[in-house]
């Protein structure tokens, strides 16, 4: 199997390093070579967060580069567009709708861009976007977003729900196991 690329960007406290951590170890279960690699930007100030999680028979490096990216998962919008070079042409973004202001559009400096569903959409990529916040609240907690977005990822992978639900075993401490069941549930039917 050729080596595939998933690129989990969002913002610091979204939950993204969980949410790479969920998915390595899937993966791991499921018999590939994986390599996660977590790169840190101002993460406890709000910024930019990135995990590159790859996979395959042999994978010799943790970095993706630009165009080589298979899926990128978002935790918020503009982190789906900001990272959306890395994208594979035809490639497929999962994407939670809520919007975080980055800093400049805090200050006034900038505003938030609009359309950006379609300005990614016109670009080239699949996007598959929600309300992932709505999601998680529903499930108990908004810090389940990440766990929506597992759920909605895992339509894009060829593995049973029940090793999905083995990784999270693993991964998600168990006092917050049946609530990230149903987080994860939610993002699946969404």
């Amino acid at each position: 199997m050729e080596t595939k690329n998933v690129m989990i960007v969002g913002v610091g406290g979204q939950g993204s390093l969980l949410a790479s951590k969920l998915l390595g170890r899937l993966l791991l279960d499921a018999g590939y070579d994986v390599k996660v690699s977590e790169v840190h930007g101002m993460s406890q100030r709000g910024g930019s967060v990135v995990t590159y999680v790859r996979y395959g028979d042999r994978v010799f490096s943790p970095v993706i580069d630009r165009g080589e990216a298979d899926v990128i998962v978002s935790f918020e919008l503009l982190e789906a567009a900001r990272w959306l070079s890395y994208l594979k042409k035809d490639g497929q973004i999962v994407t939670n709708i809520q919007q975080v202001d980055p800093m400049p559009v805090i200050t006034g400096a900038m505003e938030y861009p609009e359309g950006l569903v379609e300005k990614m959409k016109a670009a080239g990529a699949k996007v598959d976007a929600l309300d992932c916040l709505a999601l998680a609240q529903q499930a108990g907690s908004a810090k389940a977003v990440n766990i929506v977005l597992m759920g909605r990822l895992s339509h894009y992978f060829d593995l049973p729900d029940e090793a999905w639900q083995t990784a999270m075993e693993k991964i998600v401490p168990a006092k917050f196991l049946e609530m990230n069941r149903r987080a994860f549930e939610l993002g699946k039917n969404a």
